[in-house]
């Protein structure tokens, strides 16, 4: 899947390019994102790969089932993409372009992962922390994850914060058969 990543990347900077120059990220995001989840699924994922249709076709299938959802700057960027027969890329290029935009915005998205609930005034003060450090604004996801023992495991993006007793665990095991 590197590679569908790889070739949606020009594109996704490309209508990003065009929608930060217009004003428009945010109702960009919301089309994308439409014709993103029109393009992953199943039976429409098998009609724009049949040979039978052409590229044109192609398009004219993508921009009907999308409607009234597409303006005609993301209408020509299907229209681009089925040229090249490359509409599978609109999933990943809608991922792109929103982590494009969140950089923009200088929003992080965070998991939490901790072995019990955390309450909302731990999760406050953890997000704050983490937004000083990283200057930016934190999106807290919290999950449950009991295998952890104790501790939060945090993720943003690569980074992985292993802060959890088993974690702490499994180092101490790796020095000692080490």
């Amino acid at each position: 899947m590197a590679e569908l990543v790889t070739l949606a990347r020009p594109y996704a900077k490309a209508a990003f390019e065009v929608a930060r120059a217009a004003g428009k990220l945010a109702e960009w995001q919301v089309m994308l994102n439409t014709a993103g989840a029109v393009a992953a699924n199943d039976k429409m994922r098998a009609a724009l790969s049949s040979p039978a249709l052409t590229s044109d076709q192609q398009a004219t299938l993508m921009i009907s089932v999308c409607g009234d959802a597409l303006d005609a700057g993301v209408a020509n960027l299907v229209k681009a993409l089925a040229n090249y027969r490359r509409l599978a890329l609109l999933p990943d290029i809608a991922l792109q372009f929103n982590e494009l935009k969140a950089q923009q915005e200088k929003v992080v998205a965070v998991e939490i992962r901790s072995a019990f609930p955390l309450d909302a005034a731990v999760a406050e003060r953890l997000a704050q922390a983490l937004g000083k450090k990283w200057h930016c604004q934190v999106e807290l996801q919290t999950q449950v994850d009991a295998a952890l023992l104790g501790g939060v495991v945090i993720q943003a993006g690569d980074t992985v914060i292993d802060a959890s007793v088993r974690g702490r665990m499994l180092k101490l095991a790796e020095a000692l058969s080490a």
